[in-house]
This record gives C-alpha cells, structure tokens and sequence, in this order.
C-alpha cells in the first residue's frame, strides 16, 4: 500500500477541452504542488487553526513560482493569458488535490475573491497592490459575511455602516467567518450606506480595526477565518471600489468567480480520495483476492470516475464562459458549484468505507505513516455551504427554467 497514489485521472480523464495554455499550467501547478506543497500538507492539513502556523513561506514561493500571476493580465503583472478564469480553476484543483485549505485561502480567496475584486479598485490602489498581491507580499481578505448575514446579504440584513466623512469615509461594524483575515493586510468590506451598499477597501493596519481570534473549524485548518470589528475605521476616498450603492455587484461578481472556484477544489478533492481508495483496492487482499475484483466497488468506482468526469467537464465549461463572457454565467456557475462541492463529499466517505482503518486514521503510529481521507472527509463539507450555500445555487438554477 502506498500514500502516494498514482494519479488516476491521468488514464482516465482526458484535457482534450483544454487550450495549450492551460494544460502547461496544469503541469506548472503540478509539479508544485507534489514537489513543494505536498512535503507539508499533511501538518497544514492537520493542525489546528494558528496565526503562527500560517504558511508565509509556502505563500512566498506560490509569488515566486508565478501561481499568484495566473489570473491577471499583464498591465497589472499578470500572466496575461487568453482565458485567465480556466487556468485559475485548473490551479484551484491541483493545489485542492494535495491541501483544500491552501486552495481556498491563497487562491480562492486571496486571487479570486480579492485579486477579482481588486480589478474594480481606482487606479492608483491597482498600481499599488497588484504587483504586491503577486509577488506574495500581501494577503487580501473579502469581507461579506455577518453574524446575522451570509446567504441573504441584502440592506436589511447588513448592519456593517459607512457613514461619508471628510476625505473619506468611517465604518462601524461586525464581520463574521472572514478568511485570512487574522493576517490580511487589506481587506476588502461589504458596507450599508445610504440605503444601498458601498464595497470598501480597508487597510487592516488601521485604528479601529480588529480581529478576533481564529475560529477553530471541523476542517480546511489553514485557512484562517475569525469575526473582525470596525470601530470608526477611517477609509480614504480613493479606497472606494467602482462607485457609491454599487457594493453589492463587485460583491457577487467575485463571489460567483469563487463559486467555479469551490466546485474546482471540489473535483480535486474527490479525485484524492478516488485516487488514494482505488490504490489501495489493487494492493488489498480479502479473502483471497484484491479488493478491486469485488462488483461492489468496481461498480461505485465506475460510477464515480464518471461523475468526476462530468463534474471536471462542467467546471472547465463554466470557466470558458465567463472567459469568453457568453450569457447564462450565473447558472452555469451555480451548476459547477452545486456538482463540484457535492461530489468529493460521497467519493471520500465510500473511500474510507473501503479502506477501513487506513481511512480513518491520519497518522498510524506503529510506523510514522500518514493517511489523507481523514482530512478530505473533514474538509470537503464546507464546499456545500460557503460562498452561497447548494440550496442557494438550486435557486439560481431554477430561476434560469422558470424566472424570478
């Protein structure tokens, strides 16, 4: 038995979809993420929420080895590629394949729902923080969600105020489940003002702004989430991202981006464990004869490694979409959300199932070996929920057949 596991989906799956671009750097992320994420993934994947175990040098050498570059185009210090979303999503499931946790918070969050709505900010912020979100320097943070808003954000419910001040404005306010935010450097925050709301650029440096402790979560440990607190927080006029009232579109604009984002990590996910299970099915004996030659699990593998292919297929589509900015972007990317998160939740818990113990262990002690399933099954159920949670995506699905 090995805990390395062939990658199956090189076999099975095939990247005849893909443009040339993005199959270098599917390779590019790759090779990254087996040579340099994979050595410490185990204890990132293991350890308990902790601001001092967050991953500065892993962070540093993402911005080194060009990852942070992939989605942006080259006036900003990107990579200037032809379809900036497919390769982003494409990186979004190789680095998920070894660590959820780092997928989510240094790609999702910190190129997605940050780099994403940084595009939106004035000029001079852009020049700015581009080449310093690039280069790894930085951590960006995306602030939406409140004690009492997450799913519904909407005036009513938002209660984080900006009230127009003298050369800027103020924020008072309460954020809940924010990522990165016990380390950000900037975040970006949804605001109510005048009736509407207002998108914010925050430096987190600033008086008035604190960040409670990282909350301890059922899985993805190294991605960092806590409450934060706005108490007068001064934010100058040129932080104003696109216009007054017109928070809420930059918000969903990147928020539906991340949502391709988690069905993506999702695809990664399910194709570790799929991976790491049918592995271990060809070396286990039972009975006289390996795992593998019982129907049973020939059957759910079969099925499986077909969901996956749809599942794969359906987010690269919606990535293609939005790149070539063709209608029906909202539902296609609430599909690939819906599948994609869905999926590694039913693949991870059959492979447990099948591995038995080496499923349910993280580390065995006899002999110092570690084991992924545990961590996958863990982390895997937060794809359901954040970003617009499923049932929320079958709303949008459905308004697509049958209108508001």
């Amino acid at each position: 038995m090995t805990t390395l596991p062939t990658r199956l989906a090189n076999t099975i799956y095939d990247d005849i979809w893909l443009p040339e671009e993005t199959i270098k750097i599917r390779q590019q992320v790759r090779t990254f993420a087996d040579e340099v994420l994979r050595p410490i993934a185990h204890e990132l994947n293991t350890t308990p929420e902790d601001v001092s175990k967050f991953p500065w040098e892993l962070t540093k050498k993402m911005g080194e080895a060009g990852l942070f570059a992939i989605p942006f185009e080259k006036k900003y210090g990107g990579a200037g590629l032809k379809y900036p979303t497919l390769a982003t999503m494409v990186m979004l499931e190789e680095i998920a394949y070894v660590s959820s946790g780092v997928a989510a918070a240094l790609i999702d969050v910190q190129l997605i729902l940050f780099g994403n709505t940084l595009k939106h900010a004035q000029e001079s912020v852009k020049e700015d923080l581009f080449p310093k979100l690039i280069s790894g320097e930085i951590i960006g943070s995306f602030a939406t969600s409140e004690p009492s808003a997450s799913t519904d954000l909407s005036v009513r419910t938002l209660q984080t105020i900006a009230t127009k001040v003298e050369n800027g404005y103020k924020i008072n306010g309460h954020k809940r489940w924010i990522t990165n935010s016990p380390i950000a450097h900037h975040m970006f925050v949804l605001c109510k003002m005048n009736d509407a709301m207002s998108m914010l650029l925050v430096d987190m440096s600033s008086k008035g702004a604190r960040v409670g402790e990282p909350d301890k979560k059922m899985g993805n440990h190294c991605q960092l989430t806590a409450d934060v607190y706005f108490d007068d927080v001064f934010v100058p006029d040129s932080n104003l991202v696109g216009a007054e009232d017109k928070g809420l579109k930059a918000a969903l604009t990147s928020l539906t981006l991340g949502r391709v984002g988690i069905g993506a990590c999702g695809v990664g996910m399910a194709q570790a464990a799929f991976d790491f299970a049918a592995n271990y099915m060809k070396e286990r004996e039972i009975f006289g004869k390996a795992l593998s030659q019982f129907q049973y699990w020939q059957f759910k593998w079969a099925g499986y490694a077909s969901e996956l292919e749809n599942a794969r297929n359906l987010y690269i589509k919606a990535a293609l979409i939005v790149d070539k900015k063709r209608p029906n972007i909202q539902s296609m990317c609430a599909m690939a959300k819906l599948i994609g998160s869905t999926l590694p939740g039913d693949v991870v818990r059959d492979a447990i199932q099948v591995c038995g113990g080496y499923g349910f262990v993280k580390e065995l002690a006899a002999d110092g070996r570690q084991f992924p399933l545990e961590s996958i099954y863990r982390d895997c159920k937060i794809g359901e929920i954040y970003e617009g949670a499923n049932e929320v995506q079958r709303m949008v699905i459905a308004r697509q057949i049958f209108g508001r």
